[in-house]
């Protein structure tokens, strides 16, 4: 049966793969010492019993290999080395939402303005903006209007985005989307505390 694994299982599931001890079930061993030393291939008892003496696990690494290769190392230690690992690689990954501020093409102003303000905000939290505008009945017969709204946008935002796609035109609708200037984000911040 094909197995489905959540990005958050793999990591787990790579270290339930791994065969310890007794589990091992290849008659001959490629042995690597716990600092990383060869010390051959050898017959899987007496890779066992080099474990025992040393009082380390025995954990099969590449049991692809002909012969397969198995390391000397502390198993108990080793799992929570690799939890930390995942847990560190976890919190280092930021993700980046694609957030949409929606205009339409005879929008005032202040109202225009007031978005503005609104993907700022979003840019600043590293997220990307979809700008959309949408046309309604016979505004479809002007989409420069949409053209220049979007321009609008991106001269306002531009200390702030840099454009990752260009204007697209779907249907009733004309977007573009934006994502954050990596080196404003911490100006914008300040500058949102201020407003």
């Amino acid at each position: 049966s094909v197995k489905y694994l959540c990005l958050e299982e793999v990591g787990k599931d790579i270290i339930k793969q791994l065969r310890v001890n007794e589990r091992i079930r290849a008659q001959e061993v490629r042995l690597v010492g716990e600092k990383g030393e060869q010390l051959g291939v050898m017959p899987l008892t007496q890779a066992r019993e080099i474990a025992r003496k040393q009082n380390l696990d025995l954990v099969e690494v590449a049991p692809t290999a002909v012969p397969s290769v198995c390391r000397l190392l502390d198993y108990g230690k080793y799992k929570y080395e690799q939890a930390k690992k995942e847990q560190e690689a976890r919190k280092n990954q930021k993700v980046s939402l694609l957030r949409e501020v929606r205009l339409r093409p005879k929008i005032g102003d202040h109202d225009f303005e007031a978005k503005a303000r609104i993907a700022k905000k979003l840019l600043a939290n590293g997220d990307k903006v979809k700008v959309t505008i949408m046309f309604r009945g016979r505004e479809i017969t002007h989409p420069e209007l949409g053209r220049k709204l979007l321009q609008r946008m991106i001269e306002s935002l531009n200390d702030a985005a840099s454009l990752e796609r260009q204007p697209v035109m779907e249907g009733r609708r004309m977007d573009i989307i934006l994502a954050p200037a990596a080196t404003q984000k911490a100006k914008i911040r300040e500058e949102i505390k201020e407003t």
